[in-house]
């Protein structure tokens, strides 16, 4: 059912996307650029940051650091996979 107001993924389709989402993220490695994929307003972070892993803390929980362009630090978060999407910045096989 389409909501004007909230205009979200159904809870099905919001599902999948995790299970999706999850089975990805297993590739996720040590200096991987990431960007977020929720917002984590308690470390002022929203969706869209990018930032890099600096440490690999479990299997499915790693050590991102977000810089400013001067290549300041501003956080550096244990985050769980889950919340996380690898950038590209070239071909990569499908």
């Amino acid at each position: 059912m389409d909501c004007a107001k909230i205009r979200r993924f159904s809870k099905v389709d919001d599902m999948l996307f995790k299970i999706d989402n999850t089975i990805m993220k297993t590739n996720l490695k040590l200096l991987d650029a990431v960007a977020l994929t929720v917002d984590f307003p308690e470390h002022k972070l929203v969706t869209g940051q990018v930032g890099t892993i600096v440490e690999v803390l479990d299997d499915h929980v790693f050590e991102v650091e977000f810089s400013d362009d001067n290549g300041r630090s501003y956080a550096l978060v244990g985050l769980p996979a889950e919340t996380l999407i690898a950038l590209h910045y070239g071909p990569v096989a499908a």
